[in-house]
């Protein structure tokens, strides 16, 4: 499968509500639409209007043992979380993108926006913390799912990854 072409683009901080735990792969696609629904089910209690779509935050990746992932959905900047519901703000800053169709394409979409980062002498903001790859800011934005389409090759998933300063 052809990915389009990755950009970079400047982004501003972005405030979000979730769940953050650790899960290994093979959890991922079971334990992201429970947990989007009840960050979403915790906003419609208080009154809190998404300010975006859904999106799994990576702060550390160990693909052979844990993700230390936060899943969750954009909120406005004064949004208190609690015990369950964290609050938490991707930093700003200059970030590469791709967008990926598939629910099984994440890894390799993945791959190929770090592919395309490496190739062009750009540098992750990223660091080795003993459990993995911390990032400063990864995230994947989840642009489609089964309430727009039932088939999960249709869904598209943005996958965004904050570039070091040069």
């Amino acid at each position: 499968m052809e990915f389009p072409e990755p950009r970079t683009e400047r982004r501003r901080e972005q405030s979000h509500a979730g769940i953050r735990l650790r899960v290994t792969m093979d959890d991922l696609e079971d334990v992201i639409p429970v947990l989007v629904d009840e960050v979403a089910a915790w906003l419609a209690v208080r009154g809190i209007e998404p300010a975006g779509i859904p999106l799994v935050r990576y702060h550390v990746i160990d693909m052979a043992r844990e993700l230390d992932i936060t899943v969750g959905l954009p909120v406005p900047a004064a949004t208190r979380g609690d015990g369950r519901v964290l609050v938490d703000t991707l930093p700003a800053g200059r970030y590469a993108a791709l967008v990926f169709t598939g629910a099984g394409n994440g890894i390799r979409g993945n791959a190929t926006l770090i592919g395309w980062i490496a190739d062009r002498g750009l540098r992750m903001d990223v660091h080795d913390d003993g459990r993995g790859e911390a990032f400063g800011g990864r995230v994947e934005h989840l642009l489609d799912g089964p309430e727009d389409d039932p088939d999960p090759t249709t869904w598209r998933t943005e996958v965004a990854i904050r570039l070091a300063d040069r």
